[in-house]
């Protein structure tokens, strides 16, 4: 069966179009999530609510956070920042106040205990002074 001249010429520019298309969305969306989401536990470390963080596509590893003086938490729980949600939204002892995992890892800011700690790829901010990535870290923030 012989396709009319316009037909074919519709029908070839729409597979270009959509292999074009596959290929585009597929090399956009790998770019968006090759180096994977933030990975935080919200824990208790020697009596004190903590964050242990970790991204291990960007090596940084067991960078806890803790709260001495505080009470400590009741519970403990994991938290992969993958899909995007609406904020502000609550996490154990605090609120996650702004969320951009467009591309991963995104930046991740959260409100605990009165200090502001923001995870960007590049450094840790906390109460907007930037501290450089150093896996294996314990960083006490006081009262």
């Amino acid at each position: 069966m012989k396709f009319p001249g316009p037909l074919k010429h519709l029908v070839f520019a729409f597979v270009i179009a959509l292999v074009l298309y596959v290929s585009f969305y597929r090399a956009i969306e790998h770019r968006r999530t090759r180096n994977g989401p933030w990975q935080v536990a919200f824990t208790n470390a020697l009596g004190a609510p903590a964050l242990i963080i970790n991204e291990p596509k960007l090596a940084i590893s067991n960078v806890t956070i803790r709260f001495p003086g505080r009470p400590p938490s009741s519970s403990n729980s994991f938290i992969v920042f993958d899909p995007p949600q609406p904020v502000p939204f609550d996490v154990p002892f605090g609120q996650c106040v702004f969320m951009d995992t467009t591309f991963q890892p995104g930046t991740v800011v959260f409100t605990n205990f009165g200090h502001e700690i923001q995870l960007l790829p590049r450094v840790l901010t906390i109460d907007k002074v930037e501290q450089p990535w150093q896996s294996g870290t314990t960083i006490d923030l006081r009262p």
